[in-house]
């Protein structure tokens, strides 16, 4: 190894704002499994799925079905915040 190298002429990582973030987060078994399978027959990585599915739903605004636990539909945002007053 040299004793300096010269970064003078260097530039930055083009790419460098796309990198990925690792974080923890928890899934339950049947979520994985089905990306799992999806992933096995698109041949790619199912936390690449998993990512581009995600990303697609941030850029499209998609939101999710949400179904609370005691057996009925969660009101969306809006329909809480009317609810509360007008309050969001």
């Amino acid at each position: 190894m040299r004793d300096h190298y010269d970064f003078s002429k260097g530039i930055r990582n083009p790419y460098a704002k796309r990198l990925k973030k690792q974080l923890t987060i928890r899934l339950d078994p049947d979520t994985i499994r089905y990306f799992q399978a999806l992933a096995h027959e698109l041949a790619i990585p199912y936390q690449t799925l998993m990512n581009m599915y995600l990303r697609d739903c941030a850029e499209t605004g998609r939101r999710p079905r949400w179904v609370s636990s005691r057996g009925g539909r969660a009101n969306s945002a809006r329909q809480r915040a009317t609810a509360l007053g007008g309050r969001r």
